[in-house]
């Protein structure tokens, strides 16, 4: 053991005299990087990719120099135990959003020892904060000022107006914050039962993250996602705003509650309403309007039944939401692939998603071949509206 001790120490060191990396340990994770040249900013949100399924003997040694094959890594952090062994799992930081995205791509299913495959995917930062139990009758400006005297770091805060009463919010919001440390630290002063506001004791936990939809795929949206209509505003007066915005026919609109998926027959059609209809009143309300974000189904059912409560997400559960997100994309590829049959004992005879009694429907929008899903009222957090 003092050996292997004494090896591994040889090693990690070699590997930060090749790199010029520093090595440092902290809050039981231990940090490779950044790299000796770097100016300015860490990297953007989008350059993470997260690491599951590693030995408990691997260490920096032999993760760097395969991940540094897909490009620059800005930082790797590798989470570890008391003993000195990894806990199964790292991320890994790249320079530029390309990279992580070819790792994720390349990497993910590597052979790193005998019949030991490790998992990789991209990673969600997630940089905002659900806070339930508002008082109902406080402004954006409101909370804002209320939670900046506790946390540091908010960069925005999303209010909800009330459904039937525009005076009056949902009761709950969501806050943005300029990074993901600065929203764990947030996290980790509003404790709940600790901290009241107004003199109501609020309930804060991690908002449901915002899909990552490649550029490609957005670029080939034609719905709109509209929002802060009247109840009372219907389907057909809506159409007739943006049939008369565009001087266009468009394909049809489903609205529900206070907001509304306008479905156009071209993209610019819908480019050409936005900008001539965003912050437009309608009925006396002003509205706001963004590009729908296709959600993919299967994500979104496994994260409810891994959880129970969508509203939420759990840093504890987010690893097993990844990599059970995993299996089911190689459950996917595999019914999909030509072969032939295995007999009983395949090993995707069985559902790797667990038992369909558990989970719960979801009914999507479906539109050709893309599927946006259904915002209930405590989902807003599914896209920045």
């Amino acid at each position: 053991m003092v050996e292997q001790s004494k090896d591994l120490t040889r090693k990690l060191l070699d590997l930060m005299k090749e790199s010029g990396y520093p090595l440092v340990q902290q809050n039981g994770q231990r940090k490779f990087g950044p790299p000796p040249d770097w100016n300015g900013a860490p990297p953007p949100r989008g350059c993470e990719v997260f690491i599951g399924k590693l030995p408990r003997e691997i260490f920096e040694d032999e993760l760097v120099p395969i991940f540094r094959k897909c490009g620059k890594i800005y930082e790797m952090r590798l989470m570890m135990d008391f003993s000195g062994s990894n806990r199964g799992f790292a991320f890994v930081t790249y320079t530029k959003p390309s990279d992580a995205i070819r790792a994720a791509k390349e990497l993910d299913g590597y052979q790193i020892r005998q019949y030991r495959h490790i998992a990789v995917v991209k990673s969600v930062d997630n940089c905002r904060l659900f806070v339930g139990s508002i008082p109902k009758n406080k402004t954006k400006d409101e909370v804002f000022e209320e939670l900046s005297k506790r946390v540091t770091g908010i960069i925005d805060v999303i209010l909800y107006k009330n459904c039937f009463d525009h005076r009056l919010n949902r009761g709950f919001a969501f806050v943005e914050f300029a990074s993901h440390r600065d929203a764990a630290m947030a996290r980790r002063a509003l404790v709940p039962g600790c901290v009241t506001l107004w003199d109501h004791e609020v309930n804060v936990d991690w908002a449901e993250p915002e899909p990552d939809i490649a550029d490609e795929q957005m670029k080939k949206v034609k719905v709109l996602y509209v929002r802060n209509f009247l109840i009372g505003t219907t389907p057909d007066a809506i159409k007739d705003v943006f049939e008369k915005a565009i001087q266009r026919k468009i394909e049809r609109i489903k609205k529900i509650y206070d907001y509304a998926f306008v479905h156009f027959h071209e993209r610019d059609h819908a480019e050409l309403a936005m900008k001539k209809l965003q912050g437009t009143e309608i009925d006396g309300s002003r509205i706001e309007i963004r590009w729908a974000k296709p959600v993919d189904r299967e994500l979104y059912r496994i994260q409810k039944r891994n959880r129970g409560n969508a509203k939420f997400n759990n840093s504890s559960d987010m690893t097993s939401t990844l990599l059970l997100y995993k299996q089911h994309l190689e459950k996917k590829e595999y019914v999909n692939s030509p072969k032939e049959d295995e007999g009983i004992g395949s090993a995707y005879g069985g559902s790797p998603c667990g038992s369909p009694n558990i989970i719960k429907t979801v009914i999507p929008l479906t539109s050709g071949n893309e599927s946006y899903m259904l915002a209930p009222a405590k989902l807003d957090s599914l896209c920045k509206r």
